[in-house]
């Protein structure tokens, strides 16, 4: 793959690369950050890229790393008064089903994100995040009964 063609996958996968970094991280500052990162990793490694049919799974795992990456630098004492504030501006500007999302435990979130917003298939999602395919399904069945449980819980 040419630099030029990987440039064009990456505008056209920009709103990809957003839902995948919101779903991990919630300041946009980090996610602007992350998606930053990504690319620019992505031109310094393209000779590493087997098949250019993987080009975007490719560049999405390099996304998911750097996300990673901010997590761990981030990670910091923060009191629970100042965690609920924070959570609630940044949550604000969201809908309902975006912040039922954001309750859903990591893991479990991020495989909702890639299948149900992005439309990755179970096997592309399992290789996304390298675990195996009932692992995915597993993580999608509890999502969908602590979204059903949580939705009882307010009705």
């Amino acid at each position: 793959m040419k630099k030029e063609q990987l440039g064009k996958m990456i505008l056209a996968s920009e709103d990809t690369m957003y839902h995948i970094a919101k779903t991990l991280l919630y300041c946009d500052e980090d996610c602007a950050d992350a998606i930053q990162e990504a690319i620019v990793k992505a031109f310094a490694n393209i000779h590493t890229l087997k098949q250019d049919s993987y080009a975007k799974t490719w560049l999405i795992r390099i996304l998911i790393n750097e996300c990673y990456a901010i997590m761990r630098k981030g990670k910091r004492i923060v009191s629970l008064e100042d965690y609920k504030s924070e959570e609630t501006a940044s949550c604000a500007d969201y809908s309902d089903l975006y912040e039922a999302i954001n309750s859903l435990p990591e893991h479990i979130r991020l495989c909702v994100a890639l299948y149900y917003l992005e439309g990755y298939s179970v096997k592309e999602t399992a290789a996304l995040l390298s675990v195996t395919e009932s692992a995915v399904k597993n993580r999608l069945a509890r999502a969908r009964a602590l979204l059903r449980g949580e939705l009882e819980q307010n009705a």
